[in-house]
């Protein structure tokens, strides 16, 4: 894994947690660049994830973590933000791909982007590395490509930086990628997926293993060849 240097080139990785933001994580350090993490309190119910990306920031040289409060769950509207909207259980990967599911949570990347934003222009970082995906994913209107061009040129218009001609750049290295070819990736990267935690609904800090995210997870381990250290509940 690349170290970091007073020289490097800097970029901001907003990092969940998770297995695909994980990844980003690493794609930014195997390329030299000095890693600020920045994750995203943003009142999900899921809050486990937190402590795993605060782990997964030291395991993999982040020159930085910080973790920022925004409560989406003021607004509610999805089963990540909203108790009383249950997580979708043992859904087939045809359902999953029908609809957006409720999981969905209205406007949470625009305002994760726009903070990563922030925080890049104050740091002076030229990249911000984001880890959606558009495949092997439950078809959230803000991991499309559409949007992350969009966002790319609002920054370009938005930000001191943009407008003196230094653009930042909106990286998503997995977005084309299926979920095997990200755990082949980041096995390949040394990824500790072990401290990763993609789970909509933990029980007990374990995996609950049927929410969409687990098996999407599950499924993505199974036709990469590689073993799955996650931790599902019984």
């Amino acid at each position: 894994m690349a170290k970091a240097t007073s020289k490097a080139r800097r970029a901001v990785v907003l990092l969940s947690g998770g297995l695909d933001s994980s990844t980003c994580l690493a794609v930014a350090r195997a390329e030299g660049l000095e890693a600020h993490c920045l994750s995203v309190d943003y009142g999900q119910r899921h809050k486990g994830e937190l402590a795993r990306a605060r782990r997964i920031a030291r395991a993999l040289g982040a020159a930085g973590h910080r973790v920022v409060k925004v409560d989406l769950s003021a607004f509610g509207g999805s089963a990540l933000t909203d108790a009383a909207i249950a997580v979708p259980k043992g859904r087939s990967e045809a359902r999953m791909a029908r609809d957006i599911p409720v999981t969905y949570v209205p406007a949470r990347n625009t305002v994760m982007l726009s903070l990563a934003l922030a925080h890049a222009e104050v740091i002076g970082a030229e990249q911000i590395f984001v880890g959606v995906n558009a495949i092997d994913y439950s078809g959230y209107p803000d991991c499309r490509p559409a949007f992350l061009r969009a966002f790319e040129r609002l920054a370009k218009v938005a930000t001191r930086a943009g407008v003196e001609g230094r653009p930042l750049r909106i990286r998503a290295p997995l977005l084309r990628l299926s979920k095997a070819g990200i755990v082949r990736l980041g096995t390949k990267l040394r990824v500790p997926y072990r401290l990763t935690l993609s789970c909509y609904d933990p029980i007990r800090g374990r995996a609950c293993g049927r929410c969409d995210a687990c098996r999407l997870r599950r499924k993505g381990f199974a036709e990469a060849g590689v073993q799955d250290p996650t931790q599902y509940a019984k």
